[in-house]
């Protein structure tokens, strides 16, 4: 029994929301599904280790493993004195095969240019880059700051890098100078590869001059290499930019392989942080590419046909895992898109569904939502009869968006895998499989196969309801924080002895499957009962009015917090006081009188991060009337502006 290292009086996490229906896999699915065999999960809790070894020896790997796993917690190392590189297997070991022609990479800019590269075309394009680079002086182990738009480079750069065996640091293309400064400071990085600009809503984000700009404090950069992607003029610094046609210019496409140590750093990527110094989550080589690899192709039951598309931008784990390495680590058609999902309209990503007959595609809710409240006319004038498989990724879904998704994207034919994973796990941890698992909208389902994921109390004692840890090491688990290991142990070993705590609240039902309830930073305390915001999210989105609501909690002298919720309704829909009084007695019947809001405030809009996660940390300075904390990771802060003021004026 795990013991927690903390007392406290507080009670479990609440489990309120109740959900009945129920979607079994459709039998032409099953027929041709990867998984089909329920037993898998049985026998990768036989021997766990044994599972993921099998999963490992699908790759190409230079020299095999000693020993599986070595285990010293919280430290781990898998595959230990194997010898592999992550290029290698995305590429290489692909164009000696009928894959040489096939699309590797389909990629669309927001002004609507395309192009598609084959794995050869990919192939003979990052060799040529990391040639450079090593031509440039870069070595294994140095790391490389690579902030761009979607575009193919971006690709070619992060690719180009683990050939070498220098690590990436992707820095999402919408972060500010700030933020840049402080993460090339962070990696020690003494190369910077960006671009002019990047399109977002028909205007430019100007990613030269947000790299100058951060540059001033970061002497120790001495190249900036530069592609040509908006065309605007931009300063260039002699001696230190290059232009990219410029730096790969005459250079042979040519570059061997690195052998690289399964441990072996391969990434660095920072964690947004709504607050506080960014973590420079550190993953390495075999094990990741391991558990992206699997996770790739079992969730998503990947054929040699299929066209996916994992809408994340690249600057997110969710980027590197399943738009990059695992789709092409499997030989898959991977498609990547540069701008917005209403741009020059809201139907935007259903024409590129339509357009490239994509098979596979996997969002976020916080888009799912959106695409509600704009409406079904958006996916309805387009063809989408190409979907088999759609997903679901970045916080918990609530049921009724999960079904919107499953009938008007899928049109009730195509399963939804609801995926739980985090920065720090590298991949997908809790999942269904699409073949085998009857779906229950609102859940992630069970844990994939060979992960042992579990729900405990504050005294470390399996619960319905109460903690989300994970009791055994897996391939892709993050190796620590870069140049933090005590600020690694602190937050992610210190609540419970050699498990790994998630920071997350979920409940288990019946069927042993799991419910994300958010982070355990969300939950409220409301008359010494602890209720998730997700659950009374999910009871206000069932509403037929409602698109979408954050809930956040806020001081009341009697209950401890009051319930105040944000809610933004569906178009031609009227906020008034009386849908008000409505869907506070809708909270009321859905999930108990307990967590009826004793708040409801409509909004156009809700603060969010650039990778579209609601900050309720700023809802929480709103009603409390406190200063607004740092607000840089917004994709927009005049949404929090104008929330303040109305708030203040209610």
């Amino acid at each position: 029994m795990a013991q927690s290292k903390k007392t406290s009086a507080e009670v479990p996490i609440e489990a309120l929301l109740r959900e009945k229906r129920r979607f079994p896999p459709p039998k032409a699915f099953v027929k041709r599904a990867l998984v089909h065999k329920p037993s898998i999960y049985a026998e990768a809790a036989r021997n766990p280790v044994r599972f993921w070894e099998s999963r490992a020896r699908e790759l190409t790997w230079f020299k095999p493993w000693k020993k599986a796993l070595e285990w010293k917690p919280p430290y781990a190392k898998w595959f230990v004195g194997g010898k592999l590189n992550v290029a290698y297997n995305c590429l290489d070991r692909h164009v000696t095969t009928s894959r040489r022609t096939k699309a590797a990479l389909i990629w669309e800019g927001e002004p609507g240019d395309t192009r598609t590269l084959t794995y050869w075309d990919l192939y003979r394009e990052v060799k040529r880059f990391a040639a450079a680079l090593k031509r440039h002086g870069v070595r294994k182990g140095d790391r490389i700051t690579i902030y761009m738009p979607m575009v193919p480079e971006v690709a070619i750069a992060m690719l180009a890098c683990t050939r070498i065996g220098a690590a990436h640091s992707v820095i999402f293309g919408g972060f500010s100078p700030e933020s840049v400064r402080d993460r090339i400071h962070d990696a020690d990085s003494k190369l910077v590869i960006t671009a002019d600009g990047g399109w977002r809503r028909g205007t430019i984000v100007p990613l030269k001059k947000n790299t100058d700009e951060a540059l001033k404090e970061c002497p120790g950069v001495g190249t900036v290499i530069v592609l040509k992607r908006t065309g605007q003029a931009i300063d260039m610094q002699h001696g230190r930019d290059i232009w990219w046609d410029d730096f790969v210019k005459g250079v042979p496409a040519e570059c061997p392989v690195e052998p690289m140590d399964a441990e072996d750093l391969l990434y660095l990527l920072y964690t947004s942080g709504s607050t506080g110094k960014p973590k420079g989550i550190i993953h390495t080589t075999g094990g990741y590419l391991t558990g992206v690899t699997a996770t790739h192709k079992w969730v998503f039951d990947i054929h040699e046909d299929d066209v996916y598309w994992c809408t994340a931008d690249v600057g997110w784990v969710t980027g590197h895992s399943y738009v990059v390495y695992g789709p092409l680590a499997n030989g898959a058609t991977t498609v990547m898109y540069e701008g917005t999902p209403d741009f020059p309209d809201k139907d935007r990503f259903w024409r590129i569904v339509e357009k490239h007959g994509i098979t596979i595609c996997y969002t976020a809710p916080t888009a799912i939502r959106t695409f509600m409240r704009w409406g079904d006319q958006y996916p309805n004038r387009c063809d989408l009869s190409s979907l088999r498989l759609l997903g679901s990724v970045g916080e918990p879904i609530n049921p009724e968006a999960w079904v919107w998704y499953w009938k008007v994207i899928g049109g009730g034919r195509c399963p939804v895998v609801d995926t739980w994973w985090q920065t720090e796990t590298g991949h997908i941890l809790i999942t269904p499989l699409p073949g085998i698992t009857v779906l229950k909208p609102g859940s992630a389902t069970k844990a994939f196969p060979g992960i042992d994921a579990e729900v405990l109390d504050e005294q470390g004692k399996a619960a319905k309801s109460g903690y989300l840890v994970l009791r055994k090491p897996w391939p892709g688990m993050l190796r620590g924080i870069w140049g933090d290991p005590d600020r690694f142990v602190k937050q992610y070993w210190s609540k419970y002895d050699n498990i790994y705590f998630t920071g997350n609240g979920a409940k288990r039902d019946e069927d042993g499957y799991f419910w994300l309830l958010g982070r355990v930073d969300d939950v409220m305390n409301v008359s010494g009962h602890r209720v998730s915001t997700m659950e009374v999210e999910s009871a206000l989105v069932d509403h037929k009015s409602v698109a979408e609501a954050a809930v956040i909690g806020k001081p009341h002298e009697i209950k401890g917090q009051a319930i105040a919720a944000f809610v933004t309704v569906k178009s031609g829909v009227d906020g008034t006081p009386g849908l008000i009084d409505e869907l506070k007695q809708h909270v009321s019947k859905k999930i108990g009188a307990l967590a009826r809001p004793d708040d409801i405030i409509f909004s156009a809009e809700l603060p969010k991060t650039r990778s579209g996660k609601i900050m309720r940390r700023l809802l929480r300075d709103i009603a409390e009337g406190r200063a607004l904390g740092d607000t840089t990771t917004l994709a927009d802060p005049a949404v929090v502006a104008a929330l303040k003021k109305q708030y203040e004026e209610e």
